[in-house]
């Protein structure tokens, strides 16, 4: 069942056709990676779909429900969250109230933080609890200013998935750590939207995290869908090959 339908999604930046009359759906309960070269349109695409773009035209459904001119909370309420690339979290807070700022917003309790970080046990306690998913509950107390490239990437993911979101964007949840890395991170992420039922879409261009942890693969060039498949599908189709992956489908 789709739980996502973009039509005829369209965004151009001047000259610039960064999306060009995408038709693009996500699959209740899949992992999709979402890939392509620099510039192909995947970062405009998920910007779109977050709301925090607005297309030139096209619509997003989402749930059945047009979403397309919804705003970033309107889709966060609907369930849909996401993560960045360039990690977005508070550094001068520490990690426990990172995710508790976020349980407090998503509850509407947004207004006397500092009080209620202290006070409200019943999200401090489901703040914990999503960093004993994520493996961080003995970096609660630090500064998330103060943590390691890899946990900083584990936080901003867990930060969204505090949202209780139904649709997971993740921007390159991998990218900027070590490769020894890349795996456990992923490891973690996989584990907790397959144990939650999220669903989720990950830019991503280690090509042997896209094999590995993906169901299905969209591949974007130059603002338009040039494949769709699975991992096997992608891995052996030739425009594929000869436009992005080259010698990596073969490794």
């Amino acid at each position: 069942m789709n739980l996502l339908v973009t039509k005829v999604l369209t965004k151009y930046f001047g000259d610039t056709h960064a999306v060009d009359g995408v038709d693009f759906t996500v699959q209740q309960g899949e992992l999709l990676a979402l890939i392509g070269a620099n510039g192909a349109g995947k970062t405009t695409l998920v910007n779109l779909i977050s709301g925090m773009l607005r297309p030139d035209s096209g619509s997003i459904v989402f749930q059945g429900a047009d979403v397309t001119s919804q705003s970033v909370h309107g889709r966060i309420k609907a369930g849909i969250a996401r993560s960045f690339q360039l990690v977005n979290l508070f550094d001068q807070l520490t990690v426990l109230d990172n995710v508790a700022l976020v349980i407090f917003s998503r509850e509407g309790k947004t207004r006397n933080f500092v009080y209620l970080a202290d006070h409200d046990r019943p999200v401090r306690q489901e703040a914990m609890d999503v960093l004993q998913r994520f493996g961080l509950e003995n970096k609660a107390n630090m500064l998330a200013g103060g943590l390691a490239q890899g946990e900083r990437k584990l936080l901003d993911v867990a930060v969204a998935v505090a949202l209780r979101p139904k649709l997971l964007l993740l921007d390159e949840p991998t990218s900027g750590v070590s490769t020894r890395e890349k795996a456990p991170i992923m490891d973690i992420i996989t584990a907790i939207v397959r144990s939650e039922h999220i669903t989720a879409v990950i830019i991503e261009h280690d090509m042997d995290v896209v094999f590995k942890y993906s169901d299905r693969i969209v591949v974007m060039h130059q603002g338009t869908i040039l494949a769709d498949g699975t991992p096997d599908e992608i891995r052996t189709n030739d425009q594929v090959i000869t436009t992005l992956i080259g010698t990596q489908a073969s490794g």
